[in-house]
């Protein structure tokens, strides 16, 4: 897909990696940019800086997204490329509160359902469209110390599996980003906390959306904008039991 003259939605478009996509999709010489996000005065900002349009919407409401694609389509006409982004870093174990697990489905899973419900029908009618789903690396392998995040990003991976099969025969196009360490909302520059695992690999929120843009032209499903990833993830399926012990010691290591 090429972007130019594409009308898109961004949902947790106010910072990081969906500001990133918002800025380039509008010098891609996007037709129209829509700017989502909970956080009504961040969206309104990236939106005024890029010509866009700002919806504020909480995506674990499918109210909200039902009246965010209408938002979008009266003002710029269908959408092209619904790019379901929004998260939140959910930590802990078994033992986090329920409604942690209840709010992480929610944000990571069900939004991406209420939004392929949304703009579905009018593609399939039209012959074509594109959903991008925000994953994670940690959908691919798995996130250390994070449970609700961790689990509900595999469950990310698996629906857009799942669309990208179920839909492609009717001109429906799916791809899975799944990043590692990106300097976002989620994994600021200066905290002291985060494991060097992550922050030493770590790339800014523009260069994920520059990988975004050549995966997008090139239709790929998983978006890896850490090529290593990909071996990790062979690694894991060539030896399962490997894979673990590898883990557990890297859990130990970044613990103790």
């Amino acid at each position: 897909m090429k972007i130019k003259d594409k009308v898109i939605v961004v949902t947790g478009a106010a910072s990081g990696i969906g500001e990133g996509l918002c800025r380039r999709f509008a010098a891609e010489g996007a037709k129209g940019v829509v700017v989502s996000d909970c956080n009504a005065q961040g969206a309104a900002k990236v939106a005024a800086e890029i010509g866009g349009l700002a919806v504020t919407a909480d995506v674990g409401k499918e109210d909200d997204i039902k009246k965010l694609v209408a938002a979008a389509t009266e003002h710029y006409g269908p959408i092209d490329l619904f790019c379901s982004n929004a998260g939140m870093s959910f930590p802990g174990g078994v033992e986090a509160p329920n409604e942690d697990w209840y709010k992480s489905w929610d944000i990571h899973v069900m939004s991406h359902v209420y939004a392929a419900r949304a703009v579905l029908p009018s593609m399939i009618e039209r012959g074509g469209g594109y959903l991008l789903q925000t994953g994670s690396a940690g959908g691919l392998l798995t996130t250390l110390g994070a449970a609700p995040y961790c689990v509900c990003k595999h469950a990310t991976v698996a629906l857009a599996e799942w669309m990208s099969i179920t839909y492609a025969d009717r001109g429906i196009k799916v791809s899975c980003l799944c990043p590692f360490g990106v300097i976002s909302g989620i994994l600021p520059a200066d905290t002291k906390g985060v494991a060097e695992l992550f922050l030493k690999t770590a790339i800014t929120a523009d260069e994920c959306a520059e990988y975004v843009v050549a995966a997008l032209e090139r239709e790929e499903f998983l978006i890896l904008p850490h090529p290593e990833i990909l071996e990790y993830f062979k690694a894991r399926a060539n030896n399962h039991e490997r894979w673990l012990g590898h883990m557990r010691r890297e859990q130990a290591r970044y613990t103790d």
